[in-house]
């Protein structure tokens, strides 16, 4: 059975990145992220915007990774960018012993959006 695990985004940071560094040189960026889904109000016939708040993580990974430095070089809350990510799901469990789970996306590849930021620099 074939399995894909992709996710293609257009949207918005909705905080400023936060960074942390390995003690091998590694580094990720961890960041929230919104989209907006599109419904129609059926009690005013209006078209809405539902966002969707997203937790997301960017690695520098082998020779060639610097998403994480890209992110901290060009990204701040409100930066617009496309994301090509796959799903990864966390859990841990609670000093009270209860179990906790989340969906986060790792970001393989990026693209800034706003020309204000500099934009541009391609994934």
């Amino acid at each position: 059975m074939a399995n894909l695990n992709r996710v293609f985004l257009i949207g918005r940071l909705t905080r400023d990145p936060e960074f942390r560094t390995f003690s091998n040189g590694g580094k990720v960026a961890k960041f929230g992220f919104a989209v907006n889904n599109r419904k129609k109000n059926t009690q005013t016939g209006q078209w809405e915007d539902e966002p969707v708040w997203l937790n997301c993580e960017a690695f520098n990974r082998g020779e060639q990774g610097t998403l994480a430095d890209r992110i901290e070089r060009n990204c701040r809350k409100g930066t617009q960018l496309y994301l090509e990510c796959h799903l990864q799901l966390d859990s841990w469990t609670t000093q009270q012993g209860e179990k906790r789970s989340q969906l986060k996306l790792v970001v393989d590849n990026l693209q800034l959006l706003d020309s204000r930021q500099g934009g541009g620099e391609g994934g």
